[in-house]
């Protein structure tokens, strides 16, 4: 047993929690940064998909799409018939459940939690758009997957580069329509009658939320001449392949000249105007105010909903001392999580939630790779669909966030009675599925499984391993058996005022002498998962 002050939070403010295979760190924070130094190889054990085959699935499902429009214009049956068999047979329906399923098999399967966490908060805080079917055709995922984590052992210069210069935010954030009005090919469509103009968007959200913040104080001015410095990065349209094509910069699009960002000026160096964006993203990327800002955001993800300065100290002196390198960082980071970990509490996003009971309970809620095969001639199947439907249903679909700005973070944001209720509802669902685990472990004699030939869950291990003041929770729990139908046996010797096992529906959690009462059914058992996993313990880290 661990001590009762104990900062066991800290592995669900920065990672999972812990399983029950898995032993409680000696370290927690050594064990904590040593996961943040590489890149871990992903876990899922099947075949990954790379960009170049989702972005040759998307062309042939946009090009195949123009092409039974003009076939079946005129039979709107026909036509809906040809075009679900398309989306079948490009995987548009399929590959974002893939997606889904790689990512969470990493946070339970991965052998660095921590690192899977910080690739969750920096995909959120370079969101890409739900939109043009990028999360459909599992490019969002990919992005996620190869651009952000890819990158995490590198600079937070090498990060927003590769960021702002991918497929995804170009295309989400509209910058393959930025033209330059001076540029070649803004002249062009001057004399055709056509308006030539910079699309905002990409520069807007690079200052604004990707970088210094509107702390910084930058002006109009500073957005649109970032704006031509970006005028030329797109996503190519042809007609082949439509915009399945790859991120180039078409000099004919970039607005020539100087442009001031920030009162410096930025040039074309070398042969391609391309090095002005090259030269503007560092400069960003050191300004005092993103420093102080990624500082704010990281400690509001992993600590608490209002961080202090004296919080983000640490992580800007790593900043300036390593000019962003991600890993120091980082690092820097989880020194402060865990010193704060037994003083502040952080409400989990429901996507964190979900994985959090589900390592906990040593419960996998992802679909095993050989049944995510699939044969791109039908709808996928229930089991391939699963994660995604539960975290539809949580209002907390990772790769389709609404605006630019990603899916919020603060609890204010999430305890809305109808969230709330999602929760209550999964968890009902998931009560039968753990269930169903449990007693296949104890079938098999897994040392692992949760549930003694007894019927005996051992929720005082979930609460000791995962929780602060673990005896303290068990004891609120005894206060209120009205409500959790948990019953107690006191000690003899202390007239009653201490607990010293406690019975529940879960089974016996017992600190002096084991009980004897162990959840008689299935339904009692999912009804105490429900009450516990939906506790404001679960809920908070």
């Amino acid at each position: 047993m661990v001590e009762k002050n104990s900062k066991n939070s800290f592995f669900r403010k920065v990672a999972f929690g812990l399983s029950p295979n898995q032993d409680l760190p000696s370290d927690p924070l050594k064990w904590a940064q040593q996961q943040v130094e590489n890149v871990p190889q992903i876990s899922w054990p099947d075949k990954i998909p790379d960009q170049q085959e989702l972005l040759d699935q998307f062309s042939n499902q946009r090009v195949g799409e123009e092409l039974i429009r003009e076939k079946y214009g005129d039979d709107p049956k026909a036509y809906e018939k040809a075009r679900e068999d398309l989306n079948y047979a490009t995987g548009h329906n399929y590959y974002e459940n893939l997606e889904l399923n790689i990512r969470h098999h990493a946070a339970l399967h991965g052998k660095s939690p921590v690192f899977e966490r910080l690739v969750w908060f920096w995909g959120n805080h370079f969101a890409g758009l739900d939109k043009d079917g990028l999360a459909d055709s599992g490019l969002t995922g990919e992005y996620h997957r190869r651009v952000i984590r890819e990158n995490l052992n590198k600079s937070f210069v090498d990060l927003t580069v590769a960021a702002t210069t991918s497929y995804v935010m170009i295309k989400s954030l509209d910058n393959s329509e930025s033209v330059g009005p001076n540029s070649k090919w803004g002249k062009w469509q001057r004399q055709n009658g056509e308006l030539a103009t910079v699309n905002e968007n990409h520069a807007r959200e690079l200052l604004e939320l990707h970088t210094v913040s509107p702390s910084a104080q930058y002006t109009q001015k500073d957005v649109i001449a970032l704006s031509y410095i970006m005028a030329g990065w797109e996503v190519p349209w042809t007609k082949k392949r439509h915009s399945g094509n790859r991120v180039k910069f078409r000099w004919e699009k970039h607005e020539p000249g100087n442009h001031k960002v920030f009162e410096k000026i930025y040039k074309q160096r070398g042969l391609s105007p391309k090095s002005k964006l090259l030269e503007v993203i560092p400069d960003l990327c050191r300004h005092p105010a993103c420093k102080k800002f990624i500082a704010f955001k990281l400690c509001r993800h992993f600590i608490c909903d209002e961080p202090t300065y004296e919080m983000m100290e640490p992580i800007i002196k790593a900043w300036t001392v390593t000019d962003g390198h991600l890993p120091s960082v980082h690092k820097a980071l989880l020194a402060v999580a865990y010193e704060y970990a037994a003083k502040t509490t952080k409400f989990q996003s429901p996507e964190v939630w979900l994985a959090q009971i589900s390592n906990m309970f040593a419960f996998d809620h992802t679909t095993d790779a050989s049944l995510m095969a699939y044969d791109f001639k039908s709808k996928p199947n229930v089991n391939q669909k699963r994660l995604r439907q539960i975290l539809r249903q949580l209002g907390h679909d990772p790769f389709r966030p609404k605006q630019p700005n990603g899916w919020p973070d603060t609890e204010i944001e999430w305890v809305s009675p109808e969230l709330i209720l999602r929760r209550f509802i999964i968890a009902e669902r998931l009560a039968k599925l753990v269930y169903i685990e449990q007693k296949n472990k104890q079938s098999r004699k897994d040392p692992f499984g949760l549930i003694d030939g007894n019927n005996r869950l051992d929720l005082a291990q979930i609460i000791h391993k995962n929780c602060d003041h673990g005896q303290s929770i068990l004891n609120k729990f005894a206060d209120i058996d009205s409500l959790f139908g948990f019953t107690t046996e006191q000690s003899k010797k202390d007239s009653g005022s201490k607990i010293t096992s406690i019975s529940t529906p879960f089974g016996s959690s017992s600190f002096e002498t084991p009980l004897k009462k162990p959840f008689r059914s299935q339904a009692a058992f999912e009804e105490k998962f429900v009450l516990f996993v939906t506790s404001k313990w679960v809920f908070h880290a």
